[in-house]
Parts: C-alpha cells; structure tokens; sequence
C-alpha cells in the first residue's frame, strides 16, 4: 500500500509540473538572469540586495527613502526620481512593478539629466491603480502602459493592486512599444508627424528637449505614492 501511495503521489508530482503547478521550483529566481538571458545579452539593473547601478535625478547618491525591501526597489516616502547609471538608446526593458492603493508613478526612458525634471527629455510608461488613482479619469492616456498623456493603451491589462505586473519596453530607433503583462498595448513612432502633433496638444509642447534624445538613462518616478520594482533586466538592441 506504501508502494502505491508513493508512486501516486510521484506521479502527480509530475503532472503537475508537466501542468506547470511546480515550475516556479525551476525558474529563475527574482533579480538574477539564466543562462539563456545572460547568452542572448539580458544585464541586470538591480541585484535584489543593493541600489548599486543608480542614483538621485541630478545628483550622486541615492535618495534615503529608495530602499531594497524583500528584494525590491522599493520607494517609501518622498525622496526624487531615481535613474540608472548607465544611459542606454535602442534596448529591451523588462521591469516588474507593484503599484499601492490609488498610486502613480512611471518608468522613464531615454532621459537627460541636462532638464529640470525627467519628463522635460523623457517619454514616460505610465504606472497606475486604474481602479484607483484619479488620473484614470482623465482619459486612457493617464492609465497603466500608457505613453503618458500621448498614446493610450489598447487595453488594461494590469493586475489587481497588491499583485506584481510585468512592463516590457521595447526601443528602437524611432520606433517604440509598450508591453503589459504580456500584451502589447501600446506602438508608436517617435519624431512622426503624428508624434509632433500630438506632443503639440500636450503640456510637453513646453519643454522643447522632450522625447528628442536618441539615448538617455531609465528612470524610476517618485509621484508620492508607494510603489516597488523588481526584475529590472535590459538588453541593448543593435
């Protein structure tokens, strides 16, 4: 009896796995890369221990209230936007984020330090509770995966706050996507008629550097609200 209850219960084991209710045994743990990644070029942007690789908008150091927390970049507190050391201008980012209750914030691209704030230079994936924050009732361009205040998403695709989303942006050239939680929700090409019309209409029509840099660093916003990033890989695109 012994022998049939252990070979049953082995082979559940394997269907589940086989199902994929046990894969996560063998996947890749949270902020490190596998084999294929580090192969196909994937670097890291954060280790899951330190807040080595970035700093303050404008300055040296990190601001105090970006901490690591269970493996997160974690923003508690107003402390100013935070961007990478490194500046990056055709690449693939994959972030995971977790938005609080009603908050916002962004994921920043090809921005300058050379402005005021980083949404003088850089174009913005918007962060957001859409079922929260009061700028989902201002039109689709101010929802999750949105190029904010310019291109809606075609879709909410986000998760429920509380709940890890995965954001994948993809640059190249002029040419740019917005992914979310696997769905690509958002395509459009920068310096495009289109593109100058739109940014025309914007409150972006009064910064002349927006959306103009051909490379730039990422950068993480402090809106004021809570929020945690994890999984920051990127790959440069030749």
């Amino acid at each position: 009896m012994r022998v049939c209850v252990r070979q049953a219960l082995m082979t559940l084991a394997g269907a589940l796995v086989l199902a994929g209710g046990l894969s996560s045994v063998a996947a890749a743990q949270d902020n490190t890369l596998t084999a294929a990644e580090t192969q196909g070029g994937w670097t890291l942007l954060f280790d899951g221990k330190t807040t080595g690789g970035w700093h303050g908008y404008k300055v040296k150091t990190v601001p105090p209230s970006w901490k690591v927390v269970d493996g997160a970049l974690t923003l508690s507190g107003r402390a100013g936007d935070l961007v990478s050391n490194d500046q990056y201008g055709d690449f693939e980012l994959s972030v995971d984020w977790k938005i609080s209750k009603a908050g916002n914030s962004g994921i920043f691209y090809r921005v300058t330090e050379k402005e005021d704030e980083i949404y003088y230079s850089g174009p913005e994936y918007q962060v957001l509770d859409n079922t929260g924050h009061r700028d989902a009732k201002n039109g689709l361009e101010r929802t999750a995966g949105a190029n904010y205040a310019l291109n809606p998403p075609s879709r909410d695709a986000t998760k429920p706050v509380g709940q890890w989303n995965t954001t994948r942006i993809v640059v190249r050239g002029a040419h740019v996507e917005h992914w979310l939680n696997g769905q690509k929700v958002v395509e459009y090409e920068l310096w495009s008629p289109a593109w100058k019309a739109a940014v025309a209409k914007s409150k972006f029509a009064e910064w002349p550097a927006y959306g103009l840099s051909k490379t730039g660093h990422i950068a993480l916003q402090d809106h004021g609200d809570e929020v945690a990033f994890k999984n920051i890989k990127i790959k440069p695109l030749q």
